[in-house]
């Protein structure tokens, strides 16, 4: 017997990193004294001069069962860019800056095709970061993905000087929360949207969507708050605490980046509502408490600082929106 005869085709990865390495390299910095081809990628730390007592942050997270839709319509090119930009915002919640990514990507079988998109499409997303692909992995497991299944996994390590992190231990009951918007979903709630749009036609415009497809819409990429929030960070205002809204909406994550005997209190109304979200709920029969509980509404990352200095903050972020108060108390109402 082979190796290909259980389903696993070392030439066919080898080929597609191959073909993928230029854009890989494209993405190094300065920093990076080895990347492709070593078993660790090697970053040089002694290069941020910039940091009397740098912390090093880092998260790893996956895009979960976007990966399908991107398998269904055969578009990747967003998919990378999903990844990197939800791992950048996990990080930059603590006021950390990305170093470095690395990848992985497995399935039953890599198609050397779908291999190479995704590939580019990672490096692409760091490129835009300003950030190495430092390394990953790729792997073929039959047996443990279904056919045409794809797992897109990302780590992010990134740093901020110490003095410098934000951990929410400042907060205040009657400070503001500013939320910054997102482009859709982003990279939660995915399982829903499917079953709930599993028997729509994933190609046909919608008025409801302003003339796009429901595959525009579900497939639109993961904002990056890396720019504005760093803005925000540089003016020096006091930032109290920052959420990135993932899986479990604001609910679920605003609430870790406050002290105990805190909660908050958002207005609805108060942003704007991306039309993905009534179009979800309405097609799926879900209550609205079950739409704030899964999906981010619009609301993708929050801000929370002194009321003095919301409208200092609003100018530096560019495009944010208050939506709420810290309150005394514990867990978000919605009201």
């Amino acid at each position: 017997m082979k190796y290909e005869d259980a389903g696993v085709n070392i030439n066919r990865k080898a080929n597609a990193l191959k073909a993928a390495s230029e854009h890989i390299r494209a993405t190094y910095t300065p920093e990076v004294l080895w990347g492709l081809g070593a078993f660790g990628g090697l970053f040089d730390v002694k290069k941020l001069k910039d940091y009397a007592h740098p912390v090093l942050v880092a998260s790893t997270d996956g895009v979960g069962t976007k990966t399908l839709l991107a398998a269904k319509t055969g578009r990747w090119e967003g998919i990378g860019f999903d990844i990197v930009n939800h791992s950048i915002n996990d990080i930059l919640v603590q006021g950390a800056r990305p170093l470095f990514f690395l990848d992985y990507v497995a399935s039953s079988r890599l198609e050397p095709e779908v291999l190479g998109a995704v590939l580019d499409s990672l490096a692409a997303a760091c490129q835009a970061a300003g950030i190495p692909l430092l390394g990953g992995e790729t792997a073929e497991m039959p047996g443990v993905y279904h056919k045409g299944g794809l797992d897109l996994v990302g780590t992010i390590v990134g740093v901020v000087e110490r003095d410098r992190i934000v951990d929410g231990r400042r907060t205040q009951s009657g400070d503001v929360i500013l939320a910054l918007p997102s482009s859709g979903l982003h990279t939660n709630g995915y399982s829903l949207a499917r079953k709930a749009f599993e028997t729509w036609n994933l190609s046909e415009p919608l008025d409801e969507l302003g003339g796009k497809t429901l595959a525009d819409a579900l497939l639109e990429p993961h904002r990056s708050y890396l720019e504005p929030v760093t803005r925000l960070l540089e003016a020096g205002l006091p930032v109290h605490a920052m959420a990135h809204i993932t899986g479990g909406g604001v609910e679920g994550n605003l609430p870790r980046v406050l002290p105990e005997g805190l909660g908050a209190v958002i207005e609805k109304g108060t942003w704007p509502v991306p039309p993905i979200f009534p179009l979800i709920q309405r097609a799926g029969h879900v209550s609205e408490a079950e739409m704030y509980r899964v999906f981010n509404m619009g609301l993708g990352f929050l801000v929370v600082l002194p009321e003095a200095h919301a409208e200092e903050a609003r100018q530096a972020l560019g495009e944010a929106y208050p939506v709420g108060r810290i309150v005394e108390g514990e867990g978000v109402a919605f009201r």
